[in-house]
Parts: structure tokens; sequence; C-alpha cells
């Protein structure tokens, strides 16, 4: 199949290596980053903080959550031009929601009146939601939808990625605690460009199963 999409789906995989010469430009950072902005989330709550490292101090202290375990990926953290970290809000308060609803009126895509009906929607996150007001495992889902966006994004900008959940969450949450403000993060992503004879993922043809195998159509 020729398509532009289906062609960025091709191309897309993860790095190994990274060259750590070659860097993202500043143009294409800020499309990354608009497009993480725009990314979907259930009732737009936004439960989530993206924190990008690109400065060497950002990405030693990166390299140093690395101290513990997952080593395979400390590499990455010095050799990829930056590394994007994903995280979650543990405790998603109708409140918070709030500014997300003041934004649909501002925005113009919702109409002032209807506001208060807007508002029941967080009643999708009260179902999600612990007597100690954990709704985590609900807005850590919405970060995934953030990941696969920018995933599609990189691979359009011919820019190589590696998404890491080999990360060590509480070493994250300690090194990066200012960063974070209560945010926990279980997922990065590297980006970058391949070490040419080093990356030896690159080039591959993709190993999925069939669709027949994976989709039903009724």
């Amino acid at each position: 199949m020729n398509h532009p999409i289906i062609n960025d789906l091709n191309s897309r995989y993860t790095a190994k290596k990274y060259d750590e010469n070659k860097r993202i430009s500043a143009d294409d950072m800020e499309i990354i980053k608009e497009a993480l902005r725009l990314s979907a989330s259930s009732i737009n709550s936004q439960p989530w903080k993206f924190i990008v490292l690109e400065s060497d101090e950002a990405k030693q202290r990166f390299h140093n959550t690395f101290a513990n375990k997952h080593q395979f990926n400390q590499q990455h953290a010095k050799d990829a031009s930056h590394t994007l970290l994903l995280a979650y809000d543990p405790e998603f308060t109708k409140e918070k929601f709030t500014k997300r609803v003041d934004v649909e009126v501002s925005s113009g895509h919702l109409p002032a009146e209807n506001y208060d009906n807007f508002m029941g929607a967080y009643a999708f996150a009260e179902m999600n939601t612990d007597e100690q007001g954990y709704n985590g495992h609900w807005t850590k889902a919405q970060v995934y939808l953030a990941l696969g966006n920018v995933l599609h994004t990189l691979a359009r900008l011919g820019i190589a990625s590696t998404p890491m959940e080999g990360v060590d969450g509480e070493l994250i949450g300690e090194l990066f605690a200012a960063e974070l403000d209560g945010h926990v993060c279980e997922v990065a992503l590297a980006m970058g460009y391949h070490k040419d004879g080093e990356d030896y993922n690159f080039g591959k043809p993709k190993a999925r199963l069939p669709q027949e195998d994976v989709i039903s159509v009724l």
C-alpha cells in the first residue's frame, strides 16, 4: 500500500543506537512539542506533564536514574538528541478538570452556557478513582495516547525514536521532583538520529501479524 500515513508507519522503528553528534533542529522540536500539546485524551482531561531533556545537565540527571536497573537503555540518555519524559497525574481532581473546562470556553470550543454540562464529564474520572483519590491507572492510559501521537509525528519528520518503559520511575521521581510537580513518569522517549553501521534495528522490514489475525470487520 502506497500512502503517506502507511509510509510513515513502515519507516518508524525503535532505534537502538543514536548518533550523539546529530541534533534535532529547534524548528522540529517546536513541531514535536505542539503535537504533544494537541494530543487526544479522555474528556480532554490532559492529565499529564511532558518534560523535554535537551541540555547536558538534564541528560546527565536522566543518565543517573539508571543507577539501579534498566542499564540497557542508559546509553540513550546521553547519545539521543533529546529525551521526552511522559508523566501522568496520579490524583486528577475535579478542581484540576475545571482548568481544562475553562479553556474549553476561552478557546471558543464550548459555549459558556454549556459549562456546567461539560463539568459532568468528570464522572468518567470519578468512575476510575478509588477512595484515596488515586486514578493513576486511568491517567497513565491517557499518556500513551500522547506517546502514540508523537511517535507518528517523529516518523513524519524523519526522526528516530525509542519508547522506553525500561526506566526507573522512582529515581526519576526523585531526581526530577521539581519539574514533575507531583506527576509520575514511568515511560520515556529517546529521540534523535540513528548511528550509521551501529543501529542494528535500522532498515529492517516490519514484523507484524497479518490483518486477518488482529482485525475483524463486522
